[in-house]
């Protein structure tokens, strides 16, 4: 690296990052409504394949840990870039729903390797006061393909396979970072003590497995609540509120903007403490929600319920990433992967949910069923973080 470890780590980062969760995850609902015209996709079979991603995603981050620890951060990063690019590249050129499916599985795939390969990277590299923002910063990453990809909407209008073929030479791009310069076998970040072979470190504890159950029953919320909005938010804005593929890519570009608040949630988390800054960013993802339902076809409250879900959504993740992290000191990938897994379960379950929801009874009921869930997870959340004990983003 450089240096300036933290800072080069949080620019590659998030850069990686954008590439396989802003653009290969979760730029799909912002194409879905052209995807859906052009291949004429129900509401459900659209709900099954925003599921598939998330479904792939879960399965990969289970292997992650253990082959980032065999093969190292280098090679794991370079080979969720790899996927990312294959996953992007299938959906650019697919001729039929089996073949996009097919896609967004391998994306799904791409995102669960980068998050174990990119937390071992920050912790070989970063000294431990500075992980908990460079996390943040990382995982704001998401928001900055997300904003990407709504220019690329302006630009390219109803023509999503070109969009996707140009988010796959960004991916093949992304490749070549990963591997000139993520850490193969760096030395471990100055710590207070010397680093141990990962086969000698003590296995987890039943506290850190308690604080992790409860951080994790949290991001399962998170995740099926949110599921709704990346999946079927501009497919409601199209199909109900009657706005064009222009405004819904402007609303993308919002979700990423208002997610690069996620970058400040280690120093929010410090400030205010684990539970307080996760009820009030799940009650702010609660509110993005309903004023999507209250009006689809208001450009100007769109774009604030765009924004609104994104600063909240990244908050959260940032949330989960910097606790698991730190409740799990001693296993950096295993932390970033446990709450990560949950979200992803959640999101599997609330993408199909969402979608039978929406076929029964419509747009309007989905979403203000969903947030109404969401206000309810709000009001537990100030309980179940506390008895979890997630201890709070260090300060640097």
């Amino acid at each position: 690296m450089t240096r300036r470890p933290a800072l080069a780590m949080a620019l590659l980062g998030s850069g990686l990052i954008a590439v396989t969760y802003g653009l290969a995850r979760f730029a799909f609902g912002l194409f879905l409504p052209s995807i859906r015209q052009d291949m004429a996709i129900s509401p459900e079979l659209a709900g099954v394949i925003g599921s598939i991603p998330f479904a792939s995603f879960v399965g990969a981050i289970l292997l992650g840990p253990p082959l980032v620890r065999r093969v190292g951060a280098k090679l794991g990063g370079v080979t969720a870039i790899a996927l990312a690019l294959a996953g992007l590249a299938t959906i650019a050129t697919a001729p039929g729903p089996w073949m996009l499916a097919l896609g967004v599985a391998v994306c799904g795939v791409a995102t669960g390797l980068s998050t174990p390969s990119m937390a071992a990277a920050v912790h070989r590299v970063v000294p431990k006061v500075q992980r908990g923002r460079v996390n943040a910063a990382v995982n704001a990453g998401t928001s900055i393909g997300v904003a990407l990809a709504g220019p690329a909407v302006l630009l390219f209008a109803d023509a999503w396979r070109p969009a996707y073929l140009g988010f796959a030479g960004l991916a093949a791009v992304g490749v070549l970072a990963a591997a000139v310069f993520l850490p193969a076998h760096a030395r471990p970040a100055q710590d207070a003590r010397p680093a141990q072979d990962p086969r000698e470190v003590p296995g987890p504890t039943r506290r850190q497995w308690a604080d992790m159950t409860c951080l994790s029953a949290l991001a399962a919320a998170t995740g099926f609540v949110s599921a709704l909005y990346w999946v079927f938010a501009p497919d409601f804005a199209v199909q109900a509120g009657g706005l064009g593929a222009r405004e819904s890519a402007l609303m993308w570009l919002a979700v990423g903007l208002g997610g690069v608040a996620g970058g400040a949630a280690g120093d929010l988390i410090a400030k205010h403490g684990p539970a307080s800054s996760h009820a009030f960013a799940t009650a702010a993802m609660a509110a993005s929600l309903t004023l999507l339902a209250a009006d689809p076809g208001q450009l100007a409250l769109v774009l604030v319920s765009a924004a609104a879900f994104g600063a909240a959504y990244m908050t959260l993740t940032g949330l989960y990433l910097i606790g698991g992290t730190e409740i799990m000191a001693d296993h950096p990938a295993l932390g970033s992967v446990m709450p990560f897994l949950a979200v992803a379960a959640g999101q599997v379950a609330g993408s199909s949910a969402s979608g039978w929801m929406i076929a029964q009874a419509g747009h309007g009921t989905a979403f203000g069923s969903f947030a109404a869930l969401g206000l309810g997870v709000a009001l537990v959340s100030l309980w179940l973080t506390r008895a979890g004990q997630a201890a709070p983003a260090e300060e640097g």
